[in-house]
């Protein structure tokens, strides 16, 4: 196994222990460098490189495939990160990672 695939795999087992310890307001920012970051560092994506955050268009597209997962990434469901705080965090991905 790769040293990062196995940093990956090990952020993402101690992330998805912790609870969702999120305000609704405390913004997308928070929640992406508390469950994201670490796979998706300034977007990129460390485990599928062409799954990028980047000019992504459609928010339902982010929130859709955090639910769900798949491709290496683990689902999120809404005791992880709420609907409002999805919302926040599509939002972000959205204005942060533009084309």
């Amino acid at each position: 196994m790769k040293k990062s695939t196995l940093m990956a795999t090990v952020l993402l087992g101690v992330g998805m222990l912790s609870t969702e310890g999120f305000a609704a307001g405390d913004g997308g920012e928070a929640i992406f460098k508390a469950k994201c970051a670490s796979c998706h560092p300034a977007g990129g994506n460390i485990i599928k490189p062409t799954a990028t955050l980047k000019g992504i268009k459609d928010p339902k597209k982010i929130i859709t495939q955090l639910r769900k997962g798949g491709g290496g990434m683990p689902a999120f469901d809404t005791k992880a990160i709420s609907d409002a705080n999805a919302k926040l965090l599509a939002d972000y991905i959205m204005k942060t990672f533009k084309k």
